[in-house]
């Protein structure tokens, strides 16, 4: 068959061939994730995730001398370099997951979160202590949190089982998923992880309201929250420790948490509104965990409060983004998956930068696609693109204002 005029440059370095696979008429995975997903949210935690490796790169010399001693020197921009390695890993597999169709992100959900419930119930046996918690599993490179992984599979599995009221609001959703919350709570306390027991719980209440429960069952779950706290003060010792330390500092608590949360409002505070520059800022040195729990003060420090107002904004887009898309969701599963994920998100960075305003007490908690941390990123991203998968359309429908129903593009 004769070459065509054309040819040679249509096929010249393969570029047209890519091309034509993510143009509107290709059929292909790739084309038609290209064209379903929302590229406004494919782009916002890309940004994020750039502005984290900038924020790594300046909180990396703090850390490094931190954790160097006489015997072990960390280089300067040690978990800078480690983090683009978790960059490298994360970008990839969020895309990869936001590529899967609805029914397999479900399923593979479902299964996820029975095996790293499975893993936080075996962490008092195999877990791996670090400040006297035992939360990770050591894999030699790094270590894994079970509890990171198990937030989006546990949001999707939730959001599945309450999908179920649509069709029979007899069902009894809310106890069987609060029972699932119940125990993830209690595996969370012997770890004990304080603030992830906060933002699993708080996720489960928005799922529920989401799901159209009952005045009176709000003001039930308002008052069960209230006895929660109050009973994990009288007889949870690490939530009694937080607060107190929290409300009324006392000298030791000055060395630990009440010291944490003072040096990071100092940090934030100490650029102004446009920071001191990239690498000048100096209170980062005495600031702990200033790569992964603080570095939005770092953030603060050395690029201003004008920066850390954008980072808040980037999360707010994010969230307000998502409900936009879910206004005309008629599948109960995919409403309450993508809104559950969504809240996570917003929840999480919520309560990592109240903890750096000093307006909440310290709970180890990570910003975001900023924090520095391999299973935070991974879990993250994992997460994210559940997210872009439950909130993707297909270009070729379109919803009539008018029947409600979808119909073809003209």
């Amino acid at each position: 068959m004769s070459r065509q005029p054309g040819d040679a440059d249509e096929n010249k370095g393969g570029l047209p061939r890519i091309s034509n696979q993510l143009s509107r008429a290709s059929k292909s995975r790739a084309g038609m994730w290209f064209w379903e997903v929302d590229r406004v949210l494919l782009f916002l935690p890309l940004l994020l995730i750039a502005i984290g490796l900038v924020a790594v790169a300046a909180a990396s010399p703090a850390t490094a001398r931190r954790y160097s001693d006489a015997t072990h020197i960390v280089q300067p921009m040690y978990y800078f370099w480690r983090q683009l390695m978790w960059v490298c890993i994360c970008v990839p597999v969020l895309i990869l997951v936001s590529m899967l169709p609805t029914s397999l992100a479900r399923r593979l959900s479902l299964a996820g979160a029975l095996v790293f419930l499975g893993l936080m119930m075996l962490l008092p046996i195999i877990g791996h202590e670090v400040n006297g918690a035992k939360r990770w599993i050591s894999l030699g490179i790094s270590d894994l949190q079970p509890s990171e992984f198990l937030k989006p599979m546990f949001i999707v599995s939730t959001a599945w089982i309450l999908s179920f009221r649509a069709k029979d609001p007899e069902l009894p959703v809310m106890i069987v998923t609060g029972a699932i919350t119940a125990l993830i709570a209690v595996l969370l306390m012997l770890q004990p992880d304080f603030g992830q027991t906060i933002l699993f719980g708080t996720v489960w209440v928005i799922l529920l309201m989401l799901s159209g429960i009952s005045p009176a069952a709000i003001a039930s779950l308002g008052g069960m929250a209230v006895a929660g706290v109050v009973a994990a003060y009288l007889f949870y010792g690490t939530a009694r420790t937080r607060i107190d330390n929290f409300l009324f500092p006392t000298k030791e608590a000055a060395l630990a948490d009440r010291y944490q949360v003072e040096m990071a409002h100092d940090t934030l505070t100490a650029g102004g509104l446009f920071g001191a520059g990239p690498g000048s800022g100096q209170i980062k040195f005495r600031l702990p965990e200033a790569h992964t729990d603080y570095i939005f003060s770092v953030i603060g420090e050395e690029f201003g409060l004008i920066a850390c107002g954008i980072i808040v904004l980037l999360y707010l887009a994010i969230v307000v983004r998502v409900l936009m898309k879910l206004l005309d969701e008629e599948d109960p599963f995919r409403l309450l998956a993508a809104a559950g994920l969504a809240s996570q998100f917003g929840v999480q960075a919520l309560i990592n930068m109240a903890v750096n305003t000093g307006i909440a007490p310290s709970k180890g908690m990570t910003l975001p696609f900023i924090s520095y941390g391999g299973s935070s990123m991974i879990a993250l991203s994992i997460g994210y693109g559940l997210l872009l998968a439950f909130t993707r359309r297909n270009p070729y429908l379109k919803r009539s204002p008018y029947t409600g129903r979808w119909s073809k593009a003209a």
